[in-house]
């Protein structure tokens, strides 16, 4: 069953996108989605918030999150928080199974 992680990040003058950017072209984003188990790795920029940027995360399971944290790319993200000076609240999730879904509010 697939959990997954929604990460806000706020900071302040448009930091919070700049971190976002950088994740990007820095290529650390291409790399966390290559990680075995990843299966989304998506940043968004708020409508109602211009300084919060959502980051929808994604992973087959509790071992592909932890392996995650115990690689090399936490500590990448962790000097890019520190660098754009990011707050940050997070909210975690799994996915419904087949026979939980409500198919007749979900236009597709």
């Amino acid at each position: 069953m697939a959990i997954i992680v929604n990460l806000r990040y706020t900071g302040k003058d448009g930091s919070a996108l700049r971190f976002a950017e950088e994740m990007i072209t820095s290529g650390t984003v291409d790399k966390i989605r290559a990680e075995k188990g990843n299966l989304r790795y998506e940043y968004y920029r708020s409508v109602e918030d211009p300084e919060t940027v959502l980051l929808i995360d994604s992973w087959e399971d509790q071992e592909a999150i932890d392996r995650h944290h115990a690689s090399e790319m936490m500590n990448t993200i962790a000097i890019l928080r520190e660098k754009y000076d990011l707050h940050m609240k997070v909210e975690r999730f799994t996915e419904l199974k087949e026979n939980q879904k409500d198919d007749r509010y979900i236009r597709k």
